[in-house]
């Protein structure tokens, strides 16, 4: 409360905008001394307090704290000492004189006490609240409302019994909001989550927000039965849409790191946040049962993988026997003096009939056109018939265009799990199988084996459905993830309106035909270019854009940069001047400076003023889990204990608000006048690192490269050397898609661009 009454520390950008003194301010500020003023003391006094009434929305009790820079900056304008402020306004009379002047002035009304400004104040809280419900971003976001409608702040206890009255509406809000949806029957499902279940051996709240750690049959199983139960209770049908997105999340993520205790004594006030923690477990349960099959089914696939490649490699060793022998054959066939007769006997004698007989034992097949990769993974099969059909019968798989046969051919594979049915029918489509599995199934058609080709034919269809849900062309209703790649684009009708505002942005016109004008144009200027470089250039200039001796085109590496001796010098002379300090007071430095511990809100939005044992907690945290110490280790060597701990890491310590500090640090790393030496903070490198992993978990991959299971650990850096998003991902997957996202998606200052090539990605 004392840092929201008093002045805090002003940036550069803050000191030019709000102290800079225009001839009209000035004028104002000089007819105080024409006026009966008391000199250079009243003038600067008053000149901090017209500044300091736009930047903070009030002004200080204590004037005399304002900002050294900000006094030193007004000074020099007014051309007085800045001393003469320790002397102005020794009577509070004069203060609170010269602020009505100021309000005057500025056009600015005084502290509302009532009427339109204040019912303005509390709707726009109340809209917020809805959004969110942390208490100091709203205190903050009330103080920049008043400032845009040029209101004078009211004291600090007021505003935050303002905020502490919007908080209480909105929980009624909410409650009336959602009102209907709370019958007898709704609330009795919603308090059954709470109660422990014998058979669960937890509360249905517990198993719910318990996600799956590996993709197995068993877990897909759980999954579904999760699914299950919330379908149950009519969770996938629930509208909350009276309630704004950001209310909904909110309340589903207090949901689900409330425990049954805790949400039992909300009393009434459980029942909202319960609904949109079921409506949204809904949607998020459909997606984990979707991408439990895909692992599921592609850890079988790339476990088959392994064994055929283990297989073609023992076959390549057999095969260098044969190899051998032919060495030894194909010279004396080709040999026109060696009488046909005598070609036998000949190689028999050089051989040796041994070693002819021991390479003839080897049963030689030829191998398919997949090297045998359907034939391995159809070992799997009883394996992944435990989960696959309950996948099928709980998903409404639907197919966009060109997958009619695919779906015709999902909708006669649920037939025969229903029936029992073990002969697929002989019209079942099989288009959709790709050509290197085609043999398997033709040759289990012409020998009869029913139970081959359903095998294969099965094996085939669940692929080309986990490849569907990749590609987008397969899509479930009501997933988030998987949902049809239509509903993500504007219709005609939504696009028309915003086609000339996009057209104009990207630079293109909006006919097809004037597009494709444009782009050849563009072209033939590029070839253009390209035909100078080359004519300018010699076959023998190895640093050049050339064409060799045989006419193909060479680009040569970009060379490594030169440091000089004399910079690597400095660099170890300056590396050999800075401390070493121990990272907790690194970071308590760096809260002082960046105050990025203030990110760290509690997720049910309470707690607006961090205590002193709450920000050393949070400190404790990170470390514990930027070393690998843990907190059992942590709690050990910084004596707070572990519960303490994890009760912090549980509360305040999210990805949201991980990111959020985050950004806190790299704007202010941005703002420094050293960082603008490296870059302008508008270009990105992207690139993924591999670190091993043990235990349980669904981004682990194993990969042979890296000699075992590993994630991986995908890094944004700016050119300036901050590194503004981190995120954990499979490492098997493409990473393009995963740069593009928090290439758009960071809220860093300023926005890292896209447009224009302004951004570069490494190994994405």
């Amino acid at each position: 409360m004392e840092r929201l009454r008093s002045y805090p520390d002003i940036g550069r950008e803050e000191l030019i905008r709000f102290f800079t003194l225009t001839r009209k301010d000035l004028g104002f500020v000089d007819n105080l001394e024409r006026g009966g003023g008391r000199g250079p003391a009243a003038r600067l006094g008053l000149a901090v307090q017209l500044c300091t009434l736009p930047w903070r929305g009030f002004v200080p009790d204590d004037i005399w704290s304002a900002p050294q820079a900000a006094v030193l900056r007004l000074a020099d304008q007014l051309e007085v000492f800045p001393g003469v402020l320790g002397q102005y306004g020794r009577r509070a009379q004069t203060r609170s004189d010269h602020l009505k002047l100021g309000l005057r002035y500025l056009d600015w009304k005084p502290v509302p006490t009532g009427g339109e400004p204040l019912k303005d104040l509390e709707q726009f809280l109340l809209d917020r609240v809805m959004e969110h419900d942390t208490p100091s971003l709203l205190f903050h976001q009330a103080a920049e409302f008043l400032v845009s409608a040029h209101v004078t702040r009211p004291g600090v206890v007021t505003l935050m019994e303002m905020v502490a009255t919007a908080r209480t509406g909105a929980g009624a809000l909410t409650s009336e909001s959602v009102g209907h949806l709370l019958t007898g029957q709704v609330r009795g499902d919603l308090d059954r989550l709470l109660a422990h279940d014998a058979g669960l051996g937890m509360t249905r709240l517990t198993w719910l927000t318990t996600p799956a750690v590996e993709a197995t049959s068993a877990a897909v199983k759980t999954a579904i039965e999760k699914l299950r139960f919330l379908r149950g209770l009519d969770a996938h049908h629930l509208d909350l849409s009276m309630l704004p997105r950001e209310r909904r999340r909110f309340l589903a993520t207090l949901g689900r790191r409330s425990t049954a205790q805790g949400l039992e004594r909300r009393g009434e006030r459980r029942y909202p946040i319960l609904l949109a923690l079921v409506a949204q477990s809904a949607v998020d349960q459909l997606d984990e049962v979707i991408a439990l099959f895909d692992q599921a089914v592609s850890a079988r696939e790339s476990r088959a993988k392994a064994r055929t490649d283990e297989a073609l490699a023992e076959r390549a060793k057999k095969g260098e026997a044969r190899q051998l022998l032919m060495d030894v054959i194909l010279p004396v066939l080709i040999d026109v003096g060696v009488p046909d007769e005598n070609v036998g006997g000949m190689l028999r004698t050089r051989i040796g009939m041994d070693k002819l007989r021991e390479v003839a034992a080897v049963n030689w097949k030829p191998l398919p056109r997949d090297h045998g990769r359907l034939a391995a993974l159809e070992a799997s099969y009883t394996y992944l018939r435990q989960s696959t059909p309950h996948v099928l019968n709980a998903i409404d798989f639907q197919g966009g265009p060109g997958t009619g046969d695919l779906m015709d051919a999902v909708e006669i594979l649920k037939d025969l799990n229903r029936a029992g049915g073990r002969k697929v029918p002989a019209g079942a489509p099989a288009s959709f199988v790709p050509a290197r599995y085609a043999d398997y199934l033709a040759k289990a058609r012409k020998s009869g084996d029913d139970t081959a080709f359903r095998h294969y034919w099965e094996m085939c269809t669940v692929l080309a459905l986990r490849d569907g849900l990749r590609s987008g062309d397969v899509f479930v209703p009501g997933s988030r993830r998987y949902a049809d790649p239509g509903t993500y684009l504007f219709t005609p009708e939504q696009w028309q309106p915003r086609l000339a505002e996009f057209c104009q942005l990207v630079r293109k016109p909006p006919g097809a035909a004037e597009a494709i004008a444009q782009v050849k144009n563009e072209l033939h200027l590029a070839l253009t270019d390209l035909e100078e470089t080359l004519a300018n250039s010699s076959p023998g200039d190895a640093g050049a854009i050339r064409l060799d001796q045989e006419g193909k085109l060479v680009i040569p590496p970009l060379s490594a940069e030169d440091i000089p001796a004399e910079a690597r010098a400095l660099r170890d002379e300056l590396a050999s001047m800075l401390p070493f300090v121990p990272i907790a007071s690194l970071l308590i430095e760096l809260d002082a400076r960046t105050d990025f511990l203030a990110c760290f809100t509690h997720a049910g939005g309470r707690k607006s003023a961090q205590s002193v044992e709450l920000k050393r907690n949070i400190l404790a945290v990170l470390i514990a889990g930027a070393t690998n110490l843990g907190l059992t280790r942590m709690s050990e060597a910084c004596g707070v204990s572990y519960d303490t701990l994890a009760w912090t890491q549980e509360w305040y310590v999210r990805e949201d608000t991980l990111r959020d500090a985050n950004t806190v640090i790299v704007n202010h790393h941005y703002g420094l006048e050293l960082a603008g030496k490296f870059g302008g903070g508008t270009m990105s490198s992207s690139d993924g690192q591999r670190f091993p992993v043990r235990g349980k978990s669904l981004t682990g991959r194993d990969m042979v490269i890296h000699g075992g299971r590993v994630l991986s650990t995908y890094t944004h850096v700016s050119d300036q050397w901050s590194t503004y998003r981190t995120k954990q991902i499979v490492a098997t997957h493409r990473e393009g898609h995963y740069t593009l996202d928090e290439l758009l998606g960071n809220g860093v200052r300023p926005p890292v661009a896209v447009d224009g090539g302004w951004y570069c990605v490494a190994g994405g």
